[in-house]
């Protein structure tokens, strides 16, 4: 039976935060003010959300649901605009239609194939897996961005020679392309290499202190797992294939 967290367990918990903080000012740092506000920013959205949850999970309607899909996707896609800090309207078009495909496909797939939901807008489901698969697909996305626009500028007189010498953009940034690739999913793979001997993943935690048997728990993990990684990397991998299409202009000049 899973142990109930009462509210003076919870402020008793924010002690690691106070820790976090005493350690930060004895280095010299200046995030004291960002590990205050995302701390709280954290708990007051999650309480928020807790409180959705409740009335959400009873619905059986599918418009709730896909409600909710849509505030998702488009939560996750401005958090990468601002994350990335992203100006182009081209870019923030390809973005979202590479995010949006891609996280579908994955999402309905998962739910309807996979684990085999029925009806498969049961928000128990739904909403978790899609908040699972969403969340690591931003951070992916956000890393391959970073990563591409970074190199781009790193590299920019060799790609402005390749291309005086012939080269397609395509073909110029080709090296670009394959690096923002890897820095996207190298988060998503690392986490996957210490999985059950390192690491006890959240979803695999919570239903085991929910009560639910190791393995089947386990067997979620890993299916969630091979979702999240193969849903980054789709994504993260039409995105950098394409990108160059935003960076460059029809007379092929690198655009920032």
């Amino acid at each position: 039976m899973l142990t109930e967290i009462s509210t003076l367990q919870l402020a008793l918990s924010f002690i690691f935060i106070l820790v976090l903080l005493i350690i930060s000012k004895i280095k010299g740092l200046s995030n004291q003010g960002l590990i205050i506000v995302a701390s709280l920013r954290m708990t007051i959205q999650l309480i928020i959300t807790g409180y959705l949850l409740k009335y959400i999970l009873k619905s059986d309607s599918p418009w709730i649901t896909v409600l909710i899909l849509i505030i998702m996707e488009a939560f996750a896609i401005f958090n990468v605009y601002k994350r990335s800090k992203v100006k182009s309207i081209k870019l923030k078009e390809l973005i979202a239609i590479c995010f949006i495909g891609s996280s579908l496909v994955s999402i309905f797939y998962y739910i309807i194939v996979v684990v085999g939901v029925r009806p498969w807008y049961d928000p128990r489901y739904f909403i978790t897996v899609s908040g699972m698969l969403i969340g690591n697909t931003m951070t992916g996305m956000s890393l391959a961005i970073n990563s591409y626009k970074n190199s781009l500028n790193d590299q920019r007189d060799t790609i402005e020679s390749a291309l005086m010498l012939g080269a397609k953009p395509k073909d110029a940034v080709l090296r670009i392309s394959r690096e923002a690739f890897s820095s996207a999913i190298l988060p998503t793979l690392n986490s996957m290499l210490g999985m059950g001997i390192v690491l006890l993943p959240g979803m695999m935690t919570g239903q085991i202190l929910s009560g639910t048997d190791p393995m089947s728990a386990i067997l979620y993990q890993i299916t969630i797992m091979i979702a999240i990684v193969g849903t980054v990397g789709i994504t993260t991998s039409i995105f950098t294939s394409l990108a160059y299409k935003a960076f460059f202009n029809d007379r092929e000049q690198i655009l920032f």
